[in-house]
């Protein structure tokens, strides 16, 4: 199976320029192959818009997801986006599967705000998400999520072969893109495939970076600084082969009785 990362420079777009891109970039050679196009955090409002977000906001289903999901049925392939979510008084930092047949395959709510300004927005999700593609077991978690370790073994001991994560990535923390989440793919022996910005956005610059990491830890495709679309294979077989060479899941029991006092 293929996917891909579509790495957007688009800061201080509307959403009918962001739609528009979207669209290009399911058209890149690198694209054509994809099943599956994953965009960053918050991709339909953008990351670093302040109290635009409550204006920005909409339901799940609302009209920026039925034109995403158009996009998907016109190029036959799901899309993940990033959005804030709306419900009722509240906004979730929140991530949107469509399949390519339109219909909704996953929608996740961030599970853990960061220090800084989405605590002054946004409410906290409260339980993973998973969904199923191209015969491979998808978990989506949204950016911070994925910085601790317990939140992507929670997900791969309920089955997780792939890791999603779109994020929205400052250029000051590239240690996270370059380091840690290779970790999180080999301590699991997962895939992980981390969705970044690019480009600034107000006074916020991205350090691109996104990656399609392989369950050995070692990149299967990554980007660089700029807009770019990047895509990578999948092979089931390649994460039974890493967890029964590194078997952390199944060793763990071991650490049970000290861990649990």
């Amino acid at each position: 199976m293929e996917v891909a990362v579509y790495q957007c420079a688009l800061g201080g777009s509307d959403m009918d320029t962001r739609l528009q891109r979207l669209d290009q970039a399911l058209r890149d050679p690198k694209a054509a192959k994809a099943e599956l196009v994953v965009c960053p955090e918050l991709f339909m409002s953008g990351y670093n818009v302040g109290d635009a977000l409550k204006r920005l906001a909409e339901l799940a289903g609302g009209p920026f997801a039925q034109a995403v999901a158009k996009l998907a049925r016109r190029h036959g392939k799901a899309i993940l986006y990033g959005y804030p979510e709306l419900e009722g008084e509240g906004i979730y930092n929140s991530a949107a599967c469509y399949g390519r047949d339109g219909a909704l395959l996953a929608n996740h709510r961030k599970l853990v705000l960061p220090p800084g300004f989405e605590s002054n927005y946004f409410q906290r999700g409260d339980r993973v998400t998973f969904f199923t593609l191209g015969g491979f077991k998808f978990a989506l978690l949204v950016c911070y999520d994925a910085e601790f370790p317990e939140a992507v073994r929670t997900v791969v001991q309920q089955g997780a072969q792939v890791v999603l994560a779109p994020t929205a990535l400052k250029k000051i923390w590239e240690s996270v893109a370059t380091r840690m989440m290779p970790t999180r793919a080999f301590e699991n022996g997962v895939y992980f495939i981390y969705a970044n910005h690019a480009g600034r956005e107000g006074e916020v610059e991205y350090l691109g970076g996104s990656c399609i990491v392989g369950p050995d830890g070692e990149d299967a495709a990554r980007a660089g600084v700029g807009e770019e679309v990047i895509s990578a294979a999948l092979d089931a077989e390649a994460v039974k082969k890493a967890q029964a060479r590194l078997p952390y899941l199944s060793d763990l029991a071991q650490l049970a009785p000290i861990v649990g006092r």
